[in-house]
This record gives structure tokens, sequence and C-alpha cells, in this order.
């Protein structure tokens, strides 16, 4: 408990996301281990991050787990007019702070004496799946779009999942995305140069900000037809579907800081397919190799407008129109098994790699949410001392007491996402017209607790 409590006062103190990525405001990484992989985690899911990338993989974690984690980001946006004006723009500074990050808890119910349970693994999942944090000079080409935009989102999982048998479990989760007073200024917010259109002065400061709670869920299966002599998978199939979701965002219409209206919109976030495969060519008890491929259907076609409704009775429009996109990720992982050179250690190796497409129109562009698509290379490490090995030399991993860790793990990855250059020609706004370069890199450290 001790540990679970510190878990959760530093996932408290860093969950803020502040991010970007290829998918305009979805962030895929929510776990070391996976992002190590290039996210290609679905069919494993095997620890407590399961929660979020596939929750009937609970069924395979046993005892109680919490994993605690978080993301550095850093990297630039820039961006070149055909009249010769630049500009760049970051995501807060050179490392977006405070940074995007996760929280999981699990517990078996037959591990904590429920034996009649024993199928039924319980979770909670406190994510950032979606959001944005990025700002541009007061006095660059495109302001009358954005100056700076925020949204910081975040996703409650209460979870649910049931092992049918040795190779069937399914798993089901809601999704509370909300805001928190305590993080950021509590609510998503958009800010721009007045362009003298909708009665607002040229030149004014322009503000919409607004907050709300919307739910979809989450539901998967597990499928293991294959298991090697130990019990332990080798092929496994994942499935899994995230329901579209709208966040009702109700809040102001600011001019020069001023508030002249009420003002809401409606945020569509898009159900997800997902389908994975994996098999591990070894696993024995020395060593195990994994490969596993993932593809997603990500449904962005929900969402049409973010269109601004007034208490005046006025509405500014803001279409979007974006379109269904896949998500293609390949991911490896190779583990030594409490090594001859490591002794009361598991050490495991990772490498992945993602596509991602950009689901974004010419025509409905907006810097404020980067929308390019990418090609991303990942690389990670974890490792799991248990027994009598210490953990950074000094805490011991394993002791009697129920209130101790039977083991401690620290997984990290990195992340380059590779974008390719995008000329936007056509737009609303013709000042957003030009080409634009991403670069974004990514660290990513979750710490483990079994108990």
């Amino acid at each position: 408990m001790i540990w679970i409590l510190y878990s959760l006062v530093v996932i408290v103190l860093l969950l803020l996301p502040s991010h970007t990525s290829a998918q305009a405001i979805r962030f895929q990484p929510q776990g070391a281990a996976a992002a190590g992989q290039g996210n290609a985690f679905a069919a494993q899911a095997d620890d407590a991050s399961a929660i979020h990338f596939n929750p009937a993989g609970l069924t395979q974690v046993e005892g109680v787990q919490s994993i605690v984690g978080t993301n550095l980001t850093g990297g630039s946006v820039t961006y070149n007019s055909p009249a010769g004006r630049d500009a760049r723009g970051d995501f807060g500074g050179s490392i977006a702070s405070p940074p995007p990050s996760h929280f999981y808890l699990s517990a078996n119910l037959g591990a904590l004496g429920a034996s009649t349970f024993s199928p039924v693994t319980l979770g909670l999942g406190l994510t950032s799946p979606f959001g944005t944090n990025i700002r541009y000079p007061l006095d660059g080409p495109f302001n009358t779009a954005v100056t700076t935009a925020a949204l910081p989102l975040i996703d409650i999982k209460p979870t649910v999942a049931y092992k049918l048998n040795d190779q069937l479990a399914i798993g089901v989760s809601a999704d509370i995305y909300t805001f928190a007073s305590f993080l950021g200024q509590g609510h998503g917010e958009q800010k721009q140069v007045g362009a003298g259109v909708f009665g607002i002065p040229p030149g004014a400061s322009v503000e919409f900000n607004g907050n709300g709670t919307g739910a979809g869920a989450t539901v998967s299966l597990l499928y293991t037809p294959l298991r090697n002599g130990d019990g332990k998978p080798i092929a496994s199939v994942g499935l899994v579907y995230r329901t579209q979701a709208v966040v009702p965002l109700n809040g102001s219409l600011l001019i020069n800081g001023a508030k002249v209206a009420d003002a809401s919109t409606n945020l569509v976030l898009p159900q997800i397919y997902t389908g994975a495969i994996a098999i591990w060519p070894v696993r024995t008890s020395e060593r195990e190799w994994k490969l596993e491929l993932d593809v997603e259907y990500v449904g962005w076609k929900s969402n049409r407008d973010l269109d601004i409704h007034l208490s005046s009775g006025g509405v500014i429009p803001q279409p979007q129109q974006w379109t269904t996109m896949p998500v293609i990720a390949i991911g490896t992982e190779h583990k030594w098994l409490n090594p001859v050179w490591l002794p009361h250690w598991d050490v495991a190796l990772r490498s992945g790699y993602t596509h991602t497409e950009n689901p974004v129109p010419d025509m409905t562009f907006n810097p404020a949410a980067i929308s390019i698509s990418s090609n991303t290379l990942s690389v990670g490490a974890g490792f799991l001392c248990k027994g009598q090995g210490r953990f950074l030399g000094m805490v011991p991993c394993g002791g009697t007491s129920a209130l101790w860790p039977k083991a401690i793990g620290l997984d990290v990855a990195f992340q380059e996402w590779f974008y390719a250059p995008r000329t936007v020609t056509g737009n609303l706004n013709p000042t957003v017209d030009g080409t634009y370069h991403a670069s974004v890199h990514l660290g990513t450290f979750s710490l483990k607790f079994m108990f």
C-alpha cells in the first residue's frame, strides 16, 4: 500500500498531458514496455498496462500490480510560407512540462483471498491518450488561426477482466474523459488573434475555453490457442474496440481578456478498432523472444466540426472533416530470465516500428493540432528485480511482508518520430497555407511494483 500511495502521489503531479502526435490529438505511448515495441502490445498485454492496450490481458497479471510512469517529450514544428514568412512552434519548452503520464493498478480477486472469483481481475487506469499543448509566436504568420492551444484531457479507466478458460479471456473498461482543476487551467483552450470577422475586432486577443466530461467504453478479447509446457502463451490474438466518445466543452469566449459570451462545442473522440497477433518463436524457462503485429483503424471521420456556439445566438464555424486512417505497429521483445550474469533479475531488450497516416485534410488543417504522416522507430529495455535482488543496489526486491513488493521493475523506451514534410494548400484560412516540418523525440519511463 505504501508503494501504491506513492505512485498515486507521483501521478497526480505528472499527469497533465503536453504533447503532439502524427494523429492530431492522439498520444499512443501509455507505458514503457509497449512504447519500446512501437506500441505493439495488444496481443501480449501481460502487465497492468493491459488496462489501456487490451483489458482482457489483465487475466494474465497475477496478484496485485501497480505501474506508474511518465513521458519526456521534446521537439518542434517549423513553418515556411510561400511568401517567405517562417515560424517555429514548440510544446511548451525544450521538454514538455508537466509531461503526459500514466498510472495503472490491477488486482486478481483470487490473490486477494476470494478464491471463488479467481478468474476475475479488477483494474484502474489513469492515462492521457488524447490531448495537445502547443505554442507559436504571437506575431506569427498564422496567428489568426492559433497562437497557443492546450487540451489537458485525462482518461479514468475502471476495468474488469474475466478468464473464461485457458484459451479465452474478455475485458471491459469504462473511459471517463474529463479535466481536473489541478491540471493546467482545468480546461481546454485555444488562443488566437482576431481577423476582423464574426464581430471580433482585428488584432484583438481571442480565447475560447471550456471543460466537461464525456464517457466511452473499451471491450476486448484475448485468444491464446497455443501454450508451452509451462502454460505460457506462444501465440496470442488480441481484439480491441474503443467506442466513440463525445466530450462537451462548456466555457467562455474572451476578447482582450474580458468575457463576452458563454461558449460551447463538442469534442468528438474517435472509435478505434484494433487487431493484434503475437508469437513467441522462443519461450523457455531461460529465454523468451516475441514478435507482434498490431493494426488499428482510427475513426477520425466522426470529427466533423468544432463549431463554437455562443450564448448570444451566434456560431463560429470550425469545420474539421477528418478521415479514418490506419495505424500499423510492429514490435519485438527478447527477454533473459534470471541469467547467470545477473541473478535475481529478468532483462528485456525491445524494438519496434509504427506507421501513422495523417487524417486531417488541407482545407481544415489547423496548426493547433499538428497532423503529419510519420514513421516512428522505438527501442527499449526492461529490468525486473525479484527474490534476493536489490533494486538500484539498495532496495530489497522481495520481502515476506504483504506490504512489500515481491518484485520491482523499471522499463525505459525511446522513440524518434520521423515526419514527412507537409505542404498545405487551399486552407479555409489562407495564412495557414505553407510547408510544415515536425521533429519529435520521446523518452518513456515506467516503474512496476508486483505484490
